[in-house]
């Protein structure tokens, strides 16, 4: 079976139905025009993409996520993937600054979800559910996904703000099982979410690469501590 190698993770199918996600120590911003590579980045997203899977289990979300299979790496289960990309916005920032005459920082009245067709050659454009449904997605998946995605974030928005962390906007991706059930998958982490810390709006994630904002392991790190209360085990 091919080995599908992307911008940050590595997908090794397995023969049981299973597959191996490896996370890279790379980085890339901007589609790929910047780019570098920092030690420890792929053990800390794997680490922390497995404890939110956990966190969304727990609370009845189901997920792909079977297990950690080693420093940099999942398993989970195989999925027949949506070529969309779901974001759930809580916070103005990034891309939504530039659609909305509200400053940056200003929390939304009620999140909103967006849909992003996964294609890098079209830059991941935005979508609505007219499109979709050209695309071939059902507009009964489509409410599921979307559904699924505000569950998430009312999940998750209250973990983080235990912590004291803001949840400004986060993707996800969604696949059906071989049971036709539609799960998360991908993966959750500082890569594919913005966090900040709630009392300095400090970033606590891959801004912090994308606009020179300081040191990105250390950023993660930070966020790695204030989820699992435990220190980094290794950079």
């Amino acid at each position: 079976m091919d080995v599908y190698e992307g911008k940050a993770k590595k997908i090794i199918p397995l023969d049981d139905g299973k597959v191996i996600m490896e996370f890279k120590d790379d980085a890339t911003a901007f589609d790929g025009d910047k780019k570098a590579q920092f030690r420890g980045k792929g053990w800390l997203n794997a680490q922390i993409s497995a404890h939110l899977f956990r966190v969304l289990e727990e609370n009845g979300v189901k997920t792909h996520f079977i297990g950690i299979a080693g420093d940099n790496r999942l398993i989970v289960e195989r999925l027949k993937m949506y070529p969309l990309e779901v974001v759930v916005r809580n916070v103005v920032a990034g891309s939504l600054k530039k659609r909305l005459p509200l400053e940056e920082g200003t929390e939304l009245p009620e999140p909103i979800v967006e849909l992003y067709y996964k294609d890098d050659s079209l830059h991941d454009p935005m979508i609505n559910h007219h499109h979709a449904r050209v695309l071939g997605i059902g507009e009964v998946e489509l409410e599921e996904m979307e559904r699924i995605a505000l569950r998430v974030n009312e999940i998750l928005r209250e973990y983080f703000k235990e912590r004291g962390i803001i949840l400004v906007d986060f993707k996800l991706e969604f696949g059906k099982n071989p049971r036709g059930e539609i799960v998360l998958g991908d993966e959750i982490s500082p890569d594919t979410c913005r966090f900040w810390d709630a009392e300095t709006k400090e970033s606590l994630d891959k801004d912090v690469f994308r606009f020179d904002k300081g040191d990105l392991i250390s950023a993660y790190e930070k966020l790695y501590e204030r989820i699992t209360g435990e220190v980094p085990a290794r950079r």
